[in-house]
């Protein structure tokens, strides 16, 4: 009797115990993202909260060396040379070291693929090396300098897209590639192939540049045999936001690496300066671009995050650095704000979303992709996709949002 009446006692204490332990856990396991952090911050800590090794965005299920992670990265580097937040650095690193092994080979790599996209996140080497020395990130920034030097080209001179993809130049290869290409020759063989940068942007420029809108068409092929070129000019059938996006970062990220005096200087701003006049004309009343910017009002077509941010950053940036006209800074802030308040959601525990990002778009391929209005808008529409998380902190980093 005297047992059961101790019993009586104990459990209820023991079930109040256990409901604190777990309630503590709860609470461990929710962190509350502050709210009066800058967007950058909040948007960096809710991708970290979701993904604590920075290979798992977008859900992968195993480690790879991926462009739209790099772009992420990049983004973190710049918080953490703003902060100094130990965290971010280590972020970046713990996805080098993950992909790279101690002799500076990568996982997975085959220098014989050609393929653009893989360069991109290269660009977190650069900051590695300088701050650690290790040469492990030195090889590896190497090998990827050396895919340029029998990278297959087209006739004219201009990387292919991918060795899957021949004599096809795609907008969104000037920014996977050319940035890297002309920081690593700028910092370690004295600029003496920054024409050969300038000359990929000089192609796209001419071959993909729509007289009508004075926007770029996605891609051309200068071969003119694939199904989606246009016979006469080879441009692809439409013009897409991303890829406009793409060519507006990489022009911005590019220039970095131009000194003053460089002949080709002046005619990469002008391009800039081309770019952000012809998108002005195509920004939505929200502050945001359209997936297909010259058709707004066609079935279908929807406000797109990724390629908005880009622009966004693009032009804030041409701002800052004096490469655009300083009332353009109202374009690109009229943009961030139309993101934070038609595309950012937060949830109650403070973490950052951002929606309606196109998850991917290209030319031909299997299935076979056709360039048409229709295909365009048949690709999902995701939230938290990579290309909408990283091209959002890098324009609310360059506006200090």
């Amino acid at each position: 009797m005297r047992k059961a009446i101790v019993f009586s006692y104990i459990m209820p204490i023991f079930s109040l115990m256990l409901l604190f332990n777990l309630d503590i856990k709860a609470q461990e396991s929710s962190k509350t993202i502050p709210s009066n952090l800058k967007w950058s911050e909040r948007m960096a800590f809710s991708i970290m909260e979701r993904h604590p090794q920075a290979w798992q965005i977008d859900n992968h299920e195993t480690p790879k060396w991926d462009y739209k992670i790099g772009m992420i990265l990049t983004a973190y580097e710049k918080l953490y040379t703003k902060t100094g937040n130990q965290q971010y650095h280590n972020y970046i690193k713990e996805y080098a070291d993950t992909l790279i092994n101690d002799s500076g080979a990568f996982q997975n790599f085959n220098p014989e693929d050609h393929n653009i996209d893989f360069i991109n996140a290269g660009k977190i080497l650069f900051g590695l090396y300088d701050k650690t020395k290790e040469q492990k990130y030195r090889i590896a920034l190497r090998t990827l300098r050396n895919q340029f030097t029998d990278y297959p080209r087209t006739p004219s001179g201009g990387f292919w897209h991918k060795k899957i993809y021949p004599n096809q130049m795609w907008l969104d290869g000037l920014y996977m590639g050319q940035p890297f290409y002309a920081r690593f020759n700028a910092e370690f063989e004295k600029g003496d192939k920054l024409n050969d940068v300038a000359h990929q942007f000089e192609l796209l420029h001419d071959h993909t540049l729509d007289r009508k809108t004075g926007l770029f068409f996605h891609a051309y092929d200068e071969s003119k045999q694939m199904a989606w070129a246009n016979k006469e000019t080879g441009t692809a059938p439409h013009i897409w936001l991303r890829a406009l996006g793409w060519y507006g970062m990489a022009l911005v990220d590019a220039l970095d690496y131009f000194p003053n005096n460089h002949p080709k200087r002046k005619e990469l701003i002008h391009y800039l300066n081309e770019l952000t006049i012809a998108v002005t004309q195509y920004q939505d009343a929200s502050g945001l671009w359209y997936q297909i910017p010259n058709m707004p009002t066609s079935e279908g077509n929807y406000l797109e995050a990724s390629g908005s941010s880009m622009l966004i950053y693009a032009i804030a940036k041409g701002v800052h650095k004096g490469y655009l006209p300083i009332e353009f800074e109202k374009v690109a802030l009229k943009g961030f704000d139309g993101l934070i308040t038609k595309l950012i959601r937060v949830d109650n525990n403070g973490e950052v979303h951002i929606t309606q990002v196109c998850k991917s778009a290209g030319l031909g391929g299997n299935p076979y992709r056709d360039g048409s209005y229709k295909y365009y808008m048949s690709e999902k529409v995701m939230t938290d996709n990579s290309h909408g998380l990283g091209a959002f902190l890098l324009a609310a980093i360059e506006l200090d949002k």
